[in-house]
Order: C-alpha cells, then structure tokens, then sequence
C-alpha cells in the first residue's frame, strides 16, 4: 500500500513529464504563449478553440499540470476569488444554507455577505476548530478553510465529509495555504477543492492566478460553464507564468516547510514572542490532525507579539521578512493581520517562510528579536 508521500511523488513525476510526453520533436517543452481573441473557425463551430473565452492551449496546459497533482479535473482562474467565486456558483443554488469558518479568508465572507445574500444564500459562520463537532443537518454546502487563514487552525477534512454527505450536503475545501502537495482533499472525500495559487502554486508574487477541482465531472463542468459566461478568463501570459512557477513547487516548498519549522521552534523559545501557532509543532492545538491528513504542516505560521508596536517593529526592521500582505512567495513575508480586521491580538504576526538559506534566515530573525 503506497504512503501519501509515494503518491505525491508519483504526481509530482506526473505533472513535471505531462508536457514532455506530449510534445513532437521541434515543439518548446515549455507552453507557448498564445494571444488569442479569435481562432479560425469555418464551417461548423465545433472545435475546442471556438473562441477566446471558451479555451486557449495555455490553459490546458496549466489546468493539466495541477490536475496532476489534484489527480481530478482542474479548471484555471484569474485569481483565487474567480475560482472560489466560481465553486460557490457550481455549489450554493438560491436559499441554499451555508456552513463557512468564521476564521478562515474575510473576502469570502464579505462575498456571500453583500452579493450572494441577495440570492436567499445563508451563510452561517463557525471557527474552524468547532467544525468537527457542529451539526451540519440543514446545510447544503460546508465550506472548509484547513489550515486556516490566519490563525491555523486544522479540522479534520475526512470526518466532516462523511458527516455532510450523509446530511445531503456537498463540501469544498479552500487548499491555498496547504496546496494539493501537502494536503488531498479530494481524497479525504472532499467535493470540490479552490485554491488561490498566486501563494505557493505560482510562488514567485508575480501573477494572480487560482483554480477548481473536482472529481465529480458535473460539477467541474458547471464550474467550466461559468468560467465562459460570466468571462473570469485568465490571461494567456499569466497562464504561462502560473505554470513555470509550478513545475518548481515540490522544490520550493522543501525549503519552505523546513524554514518554518526552524523558525517555529526559534520564535517558541523566545521572551518577546508570546506565543505560537504552527501546526508542526508537538503542543500545537492542531498537531494531531494536521499529522493525520497533511504530508507536512506547511510553511505558515504565527507570532504573537506583546504590542502592536512590537510586531511592526520586528517585521519592519528584520532583513530577512519582506512586509506584504499574501504569502507563499520565495522570500519570508510577515503581516500583522489585525490591520485588516481579523479576530487575532494586535500583535499576532502571520509569517510565511520562504526559501533563504535556513541558517541565515535564523540569524536574521533571531537578531531581531533580541532587539525588541
């Protein structure tokens, strides 16, 4: 019986050769760029390049990259929120009942909040450390963020699926701050999956990117209908550079993960860090879950500062942390997130580590500390 790790392997080997297996000799290994509004179609409109909203190669090639890795029909989007907009459409029908973490990403939120309400959706909020225990009789749709963004908290993605199906309820599962390398949804009987990949799918913060999968072909297919009516069609450039960014993400994320352990354990045992939140660590109110149904825990995590003051200040003055709101990039990030109004202290900082040599990134961060 082959482990998660031999199975992410052999998607990783997947995803890098499915190109490679295709191209005839003279053709780029790489997928062309092609901007195009219009393609030649005489005759009879049936032909998978009819028009430019409806298909271009340099999806496909993106969609079949991280399909591999999903192992499930994967449909690409401009950003996260094209992709998260297009699974609430494909899952949440007028007056459905809609179970989302209170803690997880604010913008899906205010999205149901202010535009879907208006179609009789009702969002009902709950942290994600109370879903594995709430009653999901009613609900059409649990909507799931593991970890969570900020606070990383974990749920356990297979228990709450058997719960919701036998209740009639589809779930999704939003996988940007694990990607389908650390964790499988899809697998642990998730519905759907949507993913922000402008983080570590693409990892380089130069691209706005996202994407949808399922392994049921009805909904990913509802999902590909909305891509081309409502027009939240990515760029042709910016296919191309969500698929360069991935054929390094399994190297990317081995540097990133072991830096966050590192850093972690560095900020734990420190007199100006309150507390800390890495689901890797053995303390960890999510440790045991994250251990069950995650390859690795991940490259996020958070630092709780005295003050507000302090936090600025060690974001600001470390050398080795670039300021930014997002995460998932190659260089080490924090953020102070109470900025945007999420429920943590003021002085909780929300870093994601990057992929600086680890001892060189720890000497930054230590030196910093002992500052404040």
């Amino acid at each position: 019986m082959s482990t998660k790790a031999d199975q992410t392997r052999r998607r990783v080997l997947d995803m890098l050769h499915g190109r490679a297996r295709k191209v005839a000799k003279g053709e780029s290994l790489a997928p062309p760029i092609i901007n195009a509004a219009k393609y030649a179609l005489p005759g009879a409109p049936d032909h998978p390049f009819p028009y430019g909203r409806f298909d271009n190669p340099g999806w496909q090639a993106i969609e079949d990259a991280i399909g591999a890795l999903e192992d499930a029909p994967t449909v690409c989007f401009p950003s996260g929120m094209a992709a998260v907009t297009a699974g609430l459409m494909a899952l949440a029908g007028p007056g459905a009942r809609v179970l989302l973490p209170s803690d997880g990403y604010y913008t899906v939120r205010v999205l149901i909040e202010d535009f879907l309400r208006q179609h009789g959706i009702e969002p009902v909020l709950v942290p994600t450390r109370q879903m594995d225990t709430y009653d999901l009789s009613g609900f059409d749709l649990v909507w799931l963020e593991t970890p969570s963004n900020p606070g990383l908290d974990v749920c356990d993605i297979k228990a709450i699926c058997e719960r919701a199906h036998a209740a009639d309820a589809k779930v999704c599962v939003d996988n940007t701050t694990a990607t389908p390398l650390l964790q499988d949804p899809l697998a642990l009987g998730a519905d759907m999956v949507v993913a922000s990949d402008t983080k570590a799918l693409a990892g380089h913060s130069d691209v706005l990117f996202g994407h949808v999968a399922s392994k049921d072909e009805s909904l990913i297919e509802r999902v590909r209908q909305w891509r081309k009516l409502s027009g939240a069609t990515p760029g042709p450039t910016e296919a191309y550079l969500a698929y360069r960014g991935l054929m390094t993400l399994e190297l990317r994320l081995e540097r990133m993960c072991a830096n966050a352990d590192a850093l972690a354990r560095l900020l734990q045992g420190h007199a100006a860090v309150s507390a800390v939140r890495f689901p890797g660590l053995e303390d960890d109110p999510s440790h045991a879950i994250a251990s069950r149904q995650m390859v690795r825990p991940g490259f996020v995590l958070g630092a709780t500062f005295g003050s507000e003051d302090a936090a600025e200040r060690f974001i600001d003055d470390c050398p080795a942390i670039f300021h930014a709101t997002s995460f998932g990039g190659i260089q080490t990030s924090g953020e102070r997130r109470a900025r945007w109004g999420d429920d943590v202290a003021p002085g909780y900082v929300r870093l994601s580590a990057g992929c600086e040599p680890t001892d060189a990134l720890l000497d930054a961060v230590s030196q910093t500390l002992d500052t404040l």
